[in-house]
């Protein structure tokens, strides 16, 4: 039986770990060519060898989405290699707690860098090669975000990072008008609090057991294999317990 991702190429930013690494792995497995696009190449080699034992293709893709030009590279990378791409996922993010009174002049401008104008340049770039995705197998083309339940509500010591969540959904939700007539489907996936190692030091409620990544990763994937007719467009996943 075909994998359900047969034949799809996907590129993931963020790919090096977290999240974009659990989306990475889940779309090779299901049969999806996957560019890995993350500053850290070593990581990446790794992670391609290992999606290359599990039976998998994939191909590192080392750039930083905070540049234009090399985020724009990657892209065209990727589609002179397979001839197309046919998903973004947009997993790169970053986190700086604090309040914004007390935080150090410009200490906020990486989250702003990284989980915005990341996010704009990766998806500027991937677009041309996204409108061509109709014309192959799947007959859609996705840009996927991922956001952060912070992008619905303002919790205590995260006013920057809930703004560039914020962000992130008016422009999903812009965006998603802007191309369905092209056969574009435009989704945010919202989850609450997830192990990875940008929550490392956040102190956990030990009332409840947080999100994994690669249940994230389920999500993805759910929204990624629907028929071409449906379109996911929003996805909230909170752990059980996680009032806010």
């Amino acid at each position: 039986m075909a994998l359900p991702l047969a034949g799809a190429v996907a590129v993931v930013t963020g790919a090096s770990s977290g999240i974009g690494e659990a989306i990475a792995l889940r779309l090779a497995a299901e049969g999806a060519v996957v560019g890995l696009l993350a500053r850290r190449g070593k990581l990446l080699e790794a992670l391609c060898a290992g999606v290359t034992e599990r039976g998998g293709r994939a191909l590192p893709l080392v750039a930083d989405v905070t540049d234009l030009a090399q985020t724009e590279a990657a892209m065209r990378r990727i589609g002179d290699s397979e001839g197309r791409l046919d998903i973004l996922v947009n997993a790169a993010g970053t986190a700086r707690p604090g309040d914004f009174v007390t935080s150090p002049a410009g200490s906020w401008q990486s989250m702003i860098d990284i989980n915005l104008s990341g996010l704009l340049n990766s998806t500027h770039a991937a677009l041309p090669h996204l409108a061509r995705a109709v014309e192959g197998p799947r007959g859609i083309g996705d840009v996927l975000n991922i956001s952060s339940i912070a992008g619905r509500r303002v919790g205590p010591g995260n006013p920057i990072y809930s703004a560039t969540k914020y962000a992130v959904g008016t422009f999903s939700e812009y965006l998603r008008k802007e191309v369905l007539d092209r056969s574009i489907r435009v989704s945010v996936v919202e989850p609450g609090w997830v192990d990875t190692p940008l929550t490392t030091d956040v102190p956990r409620d030990r009332h409840y057991r947080w999100l994994q990544p690669d249940e994230v990763a389920d999500a993805a994937h759910y929204i990624l294999t629907r028929p071409a007719h449906i379109a996911v467009n929003e996805l909230l996943l909170r752990p059980v317990g996680q009032l806010d």
